[in-house]
């Protein structure tokens, strides 16, 4: 009656015997085939993975504490899911309602004063002097008037309007999808977990629990930091461009720096250049042009010396020149999602390399 269980640890032994060794070239062909098949499929499927990606990202954040609360509590896991559900919910109905009307003034406002940035940009680039310009003499007022009139011939056409509409619609149902699937996520992200793990191989799922062990806590404090990292940018924009600096369209802008901070050294760049364009309309001396130089300075030396290292940690130690082109590419592949997920990517090959070959990289 022994022998089963004889059996059974001799299997086990050998099952952990396999998953310690190096992979056979049988394993490593189809790793590398699953990689390829995997990202062929993702390619294909990237217009709807966003929603995908955003509700994993935000269920992965609070499933940690939903855990405690369950274990500490007593109450049903279910019961705390929908109640953080409803939470996030309710939170994001309150941001939309409180900051949504005045951001769609700001939108409007901008639209209406296009024509005014886009000739304050011109001055900026070419002076006050008229320029030659495919064989006319334009000066700044013209060149703007002339860039508008072409982005109000390129919005007038049937063509054009469909795919506004199109994207539009395509928004608001991907919110709603988004909304969805955070609620199964937060509900039954678990479950999905096991089966995506049920797909390893039985001898090697020692060897990517261990990986997940070393990768789970980089990857959370990962996306935990970039959060803080977004909103912080956001509140500390608007404070200095709107309450100290009193530009115009500080709403808009804040939100936009925060965004743009999810993107590294482009994103905040990008960001500092248009909000500069807007306080230069609008700037009446060097005084102010200084005052927008020392804010931008500030923000970007309180976000990549304070607020980052502390936030990020260890989970940012990717090398500056690996983590762009992991946004390229990314970005290249799979659009917005694949912006989202280059540095997840890069945390997650470096730490299964880390697990196999037993060190850390310098």
């Amino acid at each position: 009656m022994k022998l089963p269980k004889e059996r059974s640890d001799e299997q086990r032994a050998i099952e952990r015997a396999r998953a310690a060794g190096p992979l056979d070239s049988g394993e490593a062909r189809a790793i590398l085939i699953g990689a390829v098949v995997l990202a062929v499929f993702l390619y294909f499927i990237k217009l709807i993975l966003l929603p995908f990606v955003l509700a994993g990202i935000i269920a992965y954040i609070f499933t940690p504490a939903l855990d405690w609360a369950a274990k500490r509590s007593g109450l049903p896991r279910l019961l705390l899911s929908v109640a953080l559900f409803l939470v996030l919910f309710g939170l994001l109905v309150l941001v939309v309602v409180l900051a949504g009307e005045k951001l769609l003034v700001e939108v409007r406002g901008i639209a209406g004063d296009l024509e005014g940035i886009i000739e304050n940009f011109t001055r900026q680039a070419i002076g006050d002097k008229p320029v030659i310009l495919f064989g006319s003499t334009l000066d700044a007022h013209q060149i703007a008037q002339g860039a508008l009139n072409r982005l109000r011939d390129w919005a007038a056409q049937s063509d054009q309007i469909g795919v506004l509409a199109g994207l539009g619609l395509a928004s608001v149902m991907g919110a709603f999808l988004t909304t969805v699937l955070l609620f199964y996520f937060l509900v039954s992200g678990r479950q999905v977990a096991r089966g995506i793990f049920w797909i390893v191989p039985p001898h090697r799922r020692d060897l990517v629990a261990r990986i997940w062990t070393r990768l789970d806590p980089v990857l959370l404090r990962y996306f935990i930091g970039v959060l803080a990292v977004v909103v912080y940018a956001t509140i500390a924009a608007y404070v200095g461009l709107g309450v100290i600096l009193g530009i115009q369209h500080a709403v808009f802008l804040a939100l936009l720096t925060g965004v743009l901070e999810i993107v590294p050294v482009v994103g905040p760049t990008a960001a500092a250049v248009l909000a500069g364009l807007v306080s230069l309309r609008t700037a009446t001396g060097i005084i102010n042009i200084l005052e927008y130089a020392a804010y931008a300075t500030l923000l970007r030396l309180s976000i990549d010396q304070i607020v980052g290292p502390i936030v990020l940690g260890r989970a940012a130690n990717v090398h500056p020149v690996l983590i762009i082109f992991c946004f390229l590419a990314g970005g290249i592949v799979l659009g917005i999602p694949g912006v989202i997920l280059a540095v997840p990517v890069a945390l997650a090959v470096r730490s299964t390399l880390a697990t196999v070959y037993g060190d850390t990289p310098k």
